[in-house]
């Protein structure tokens, strides 16, 4: 069992710039998975970026549209960590953001995410 544990969210006035972290603690792997969500209020929940690593391969990132450009997901094996640096940030980007971990390192927004952390709140002011 993985645990995840986000932090970083707060408040920011557009265009600034927030880094939020997710320590992952428990039976990690080196096949694996990363991914940050995010859901507004009154909104679905939708996939903002992933990052996998199989092996010593390289990492592969993907990233939504709505962010691509200004969200970087980056992943820092020796702490257990992985990051999102936001950066010109939006109104539209005001959400909870959650991160989420699997096994195997081929994913999509659309994979089944076994364990997932509380969430950060990300609040963006115009």
């Amino acid at each position: 069992q993985v645990q995840l544990v986000e932090s970083g969210g707060g408040s920011v006035e557009t265009g600034g710039s927030l880094r939020l972290s997710c320590v992952a603690s428990g039976d990690t792997t080196s096949n694996y998975c990363m991914a940050w969500f995010r859901q507004a209020p009154g909104k679905e929940r939708e996939g903002v970026a992933t990052i996998s690593q199989s092996g010593v391969k390289s990492f592969d990132s993907n990233y939504a549209g709505a962010v691509k450009g200004r969200f970087i997901i980056i992943q820092d094996n020796r702490k257990k960590t992985t990051y999102l640096q936001m950066n010109n940030l939006q109104p539209e980007d005001t959400a909870m953001y959650f991160c989420a971990f699997k096994t195997g390192s081929f994913c999509t927004f659309a994979s089944s995410f076994r364990s997932w952390g509380q969430g950060t709140q990300v609040t963006v002011s115009s």
